[in-house]
């Protein structure tokens, strides 16, 4: 076992560890009626999923970092000695899953020294650079070994050094022991669920743990994204929007002229999480109901006629829908790093599944959208909000907003944005924030949403937008929103009241969100990166007015971080 340095003095780790620092989020308790009313063999069920959901946050932690595992040891040798230091330095691991992370002020938190986060993060080799990376990629390919590169450069695999070349071996394989554990409990999660095509899924995901073979995962992931009447929710989240090191290559233009003459794509490395959770049927009713606007809002995108979409705009829609409440998010999906996710549309473009007949699937996280405290949230409004638009703000729209975030998601092009290589995610994430607000007038029209719903929604998305520092580039999430700030202050959507207070100009914000929205689908059908890296660079500008908001928040909120407390998970590993 590796011995480490603490960063952070013990009175530092007092205060981020503090309630008013690290918020905290409740996932279901262990006499939350949503268990108690699940059928028998269902809770049974439950017990192995979160088990297996375990399992995969250990293969995310070596993911992430390959010090993660020797360091959370150490942690808990050191807690057996008594140390106060690591018991305050295990809160902010387990909340941000992981040694090194960012908080909501853009701090890198990196909780021993000498241990930074790697652009490859655990995925290549420690003392390989982006230089070094490129050069041995191209000796390889001018060597001729084009099938070794691709492997490389598949989202799907671990490099190791192997004498002067790279090595790629395919995660399943990698990971061998701890992936068939968590496929033995999803095997015995199937033995006893109530539900036949939740099982299979189940199984078939056992499969794709075992094997390494990405169809094994489409087979999974295909009919994943079929189930819509299940009590129970199991999800493997593969994304990967933090490998810095493998969409790199695009940025070597002998490299990238050498990658388009073989024929081989850029995909950056996928992290692993598990989601576990009860499907909540209300609200699962209530998301259902945009479902039969998804091909008219396909046939509204931009450049629609210039590629192909997941949503097709004469058929109905491959997409299920379901709100959850969470049992627990482990691994990537459950790390707290400034912010964490309120839903998820999955499986993302580079996944097989879609290319055999594959929908998509979105899942929606009752107990991280919740507000718990309503006092906190008025004293951010009379801080930030214009008062005569305070009636017009709503937690609740934040969660409409989302639903159309995420669809939008399955809209526009959904090939041969990779070229875009690390602005790609934050072009995405744009994309999805002005899909959804782009199409309020239509839905309004349709009957989706009432004029006031409307209003509500764009209010309080301007009101929520703005953050209490400038990120980096690398937080793909919170770039885009400087960058819509920074969009709809230039366009007259958003200003300042002579007291320092957000003002929507309603009559602007859907204008103004479609303009911006053009302007994004155009970039990933051109799939240029210099035109993306432009478009970025000159939006992404922290403005004067996004000053003045963030210096107010942090006077009334003190919050750096946040955390997951998972009470009924914590049980049924128990038992």
């Amino acid at each position: 076992m590796e011995d480490f340095v603490f960063t952070y003095t013990l009175n530092e780790l007092k205060k981020r560890t503090h309630k008013d620092y690290l918020v905290t989020k409740k996932m279901l308790s262990e006499d939350a009626p949503e268990y108690l009313n699940l059928a028998e063999g269902d809770q049974k069920a439950l017990k192995n999923l979160v088990k297996a959901a375990f399992f995969i946050e250990k293969v995310n932690f070596q993911l992430d970092n390959k010090h993660n595992l020797d360091f959370r040891d150490f942690l808990e040798s050191e807690i057996l000695k008594g140390n106060e230091i690591a018991e305050h330095t295990k809160i902010l691991f387990e909340a941000q899953k992981g040694m090194c992370a960012i908080d909501r002020e853009t701090t890198k938190i990196n909780l021993a020294k000498n241990i930074k986060e790697l652009p490859g993060k655990g995925l290549y080799p420690e003392d390989l650079t982006k230089e070094e990376f490129h050069e041995i990629l191209i000796k390889m390919l001018k060597a001729g070994k084009k099938e070794e590169v691709r492997k490389i450069l598949n989202q799907r695999s671990i490099i190791e050094r192997k004498d002067d070349e790279l090595v790629a071996i395919d995660y399943v394989t990698y990971f061998s022991d701890d992936l068939r554990k968590a496929a033995e409990k999803l095997e015995l999660a199937a033995d006893t669920s109530t539900n036949k095509e939740f099982n299979e899924y189940l199984r078939l995901q056992a499969v794709a743990l075992r094997e390494a073979d990405p169809m094994l995962d489409a087979y999974a992931d295909k009919k994943w994204a079929e189930l819509q009447d299940t009590p129970l929710e199991f999800t493997i989240t593969r994304e990967n929007y933090s490998d810095e090191m493998t969409e790199s290559v695009i940025e070597n233009e002998e490299l990238k002229k050498l990658l388009e003459e073989n024929d081989i794509p850029v995909i950056s490395k996928d992290f692993l999480g598990a989601r576990v959770g009860i499907v909540n049927k209300e609200g699962t009713n209530a998301l259902l109901k945009i479902k039969e606007y998804l091909p008219l809002l396909a046939a509204n995108m931009p450049y629609h006629e210039e590629y192909e979409q997941n949503i097709s705009k004469t058929s109905e829609a491959k997409q299920t829908m379901v709100d959850v409440d969470i049992v627990v998010l482990a691994g990537d999906v459950g790390a707290y790093r400034a912010g964490i996710t309120l839903a998820e549309n999955l499986p993302n473009d580079d996944k097989l599944s879609l290319t055999i007949g594959g929908g998509r699937r979105n899942v929606y996280h009752r107990q991280i959208r919740f507000i718990s405290d309503r006092e906190k949230l008025q004293k951010r409004l009379d801080a930030v909000l214009d008062k005569e638009q305070h009636q017009y703000y709503l937690d609740e729209a934040d969660h409409w907003f989302t639903i159309g975030h995420e669809n939008t998601h399955s809209l526009g092009p959904n090939k041969g944005t990779e070229a875009l290589g690390k602005y790609k995610s934050i072009i995405e994430e744009n994309k999805a924030d002005m899909g959804a607000l782009a199409f309020l007038d239509i839905l309004e029209e349709k009957g989706m949403y009432t004029h006031e719903q409307v209003l509500q929604m764009l209010v309080s998305f301007a009101a929520d937008n703005f953050l209490k520092s400038k990120p980096t580039l690398s937080q793909a999430h919170r770039v885009r929103s400087v960058m819509q700030n920074k969009y709809f202050i230039e366009n007259g959507a958003i200003e300042l009241t002579n007291d320092g207070k957000i003002h929507v100009n309603i009559d602007k914000m859907i204008p103004t969100a479609k303009k911006m929205l053009s302007e994004i689908v155009r970039i990933q059908i051109d799939g240029d990166f210099a035109k993306g890296e432009k478009y970025v660079l000159d939006n992404f500008i922290w403005t004067d007015e996004m000053e003045t908001i963030a210096q107010k928040l942090k006077e009334i909120d003190k919050s750096l971080n946040g955390r997951t407390d998972a009470p009924l998970a914590r049980m049924l590993l128990k038992s």
